[in-house]
């Protein structure tokens, strides 16, 4: 069985083997990342927001293990040196940090590309006692393979 498990988690399908089901939540814009999260954490429950406001509402209503949050929600927001407003991740990260009673276990990870967008909103997080990491999307694959993330998620 250690072997089969083995196999799997190289190829990323064992995540869920094996231990306790996470409640996920995921503040994207992008379908295609819907769908990779989906196979990412199928053994798990995934709620999707992709939108600001369906965000909070989730935040409010469940309680969540992991939050994944996207700085850059719209397409006028990539590639974009205009300031964090109501329209990116960055304002459900003030909102968090601002109710420190919402979430206040869950880990929170910025996966978003835009490292600047990414490094402001895990410093407002960390300011207000959060549990908060930046992994950049492209390297999350990687370590979500090794089943990290949920050690993390546990201590």
């Amino acid at each position: 069985m250690d072997l089969i498990r083995g196999f799997l988690q190289r190829l990323g399908l064992a995540n869920g083997i094996g231990r306790p089901k996470l409640r996920v939540l995921l503040l994207d814009d992008d379908v295609q990342r819907h769908r990779w999260f989906a196979k990412r954490f199928g053994a798990d429950e995934l709620d999707v927001a992709s939108d600001i406001a369906t965000a909070k509402e989730l935040l409010e209503q469940r309680t969540y293990d992991l939050i994944f949050l996207d700085h850059d929600l719209l397409p006028e927001h990539y590639e974009c040196d205009a300031p964090d407003d109501e329209r990116t991740g960055y304002s459900v990260a003030l909102w968090l940090a601002e109710r420190p009673h919402v979430q206040s276990a869950s880990k929170i990870m910025v996966h978003t590309r835009n490292a600047d967008g990414a490094r402001r909103m895990v410093e407002v997080l960390r300011r207000a006692g959060r549990r908060a990491e930046y992994v950049p999307f492209p390297v999350l694959a990687s370590r979500l393979k090794g089943g990290w993330i949920w050690k993390e998620v546990r201590t």
